[in-house]
């Protein structure tokens, strides 16, 4: 297993400095005159949004281990959210990223704002996006404020039958959330043998609800680690 140290990527991220290939924290701030989003409902109405800024790598999704993060904010509005993003894009959209995220799967888990409370969020897109939520894991962030507060989220490939697991990491201890069996899937042949299929592995934040007056919402990233392992 190895440390990926290839380069950063930015989508919808224009503002951001590109980090460099081994950092390992991060600051985004979505816009505050716009809605920004990774969400695919049937609807009505039918909605497909993939405008969310995300810093990210791009790997072959067969060679992909694990990817973990620690992020905080102060979350107030209604779904602000910010966390660990999983994206297989559509390949035949190679040459516009925007159209590729929006036509790909993906795998997203973090903090959401919901109920009045920041709560994990996991939502996992093949044709449609569900979504779940988990309240324990989150405590008070060690910077950002006094109402900021913070989690640490896991992603990992389980050898014995290559499906994603989602966890929750606290005080050492990793807790289960969510079982993505299909994602990794897709970078198989019918033979069931690892095949060439690009992903971006990164960190992403949002703010769907638009609300006069407000502050921004500054997600902050740290202890970032993409492992890949040997085929």
């Amino acid at each position: 297993m190895t440390s990926s140290l290839s380069t950063f990527h930015l989508l919808n991220a224009t503002d951001v400095p590109l980090p460099s290939p081994t950092s390992t924290s991060f600051t985004l701030t979505p816009p505050l005159t716009s809605m920004t989003d990774i969400w695919r409902k049937p609807g009505p109405p039918e909605i497909n949004t993939f405008n969310a800024p995300v810093i990210y790598k791009i790997i072959n999704l067969a060679t992909f281990q694990r990817l973990r993060v620690t992020l905080s904010g102060a979350w107030d509005k209604l779904y602000d959210q910010g966390g660990l993003v999983l994206v297989v894009p559509d390949p035949g959209c190679s040459q516009n990223p925007t159209e590729a995220a929006l036509k790909g799967q993906w795998v997203k888990s973090g903090i959401e704002f919901v109920d009045d409370a920041p709560k994990v969020g996991t939502v996992a897109c093949d044709r449609f996006a569900d979504w779940s939520l988990v309240t324990e894991g989150i405590v008070p962030a060690s910077s950002g404020g006094t109402n900021a507060t913070q989690v640490t989220i896991e992603m990992e490939r389980r050898p014995v039958d290559d499906t994603l697991w989602v966890y929750i990491v606290q005080d050492g201890k990793r807790s289960g959330v969510r079982e993505v069996t299909w994602l990794l899937s897709l970078a198989k042949d019918e033979d069931g043998k690892p095949k060439e299929r690009e992903a971006w592995v990164g960190v992403y934040a949002a703010t769907p609800t638009i609300v006069e007056g407000a502050k921004p919402l500054d997600v902050q990233f740290e202890g970032f680690q993409l492992d890949l392992r040997d085929l």
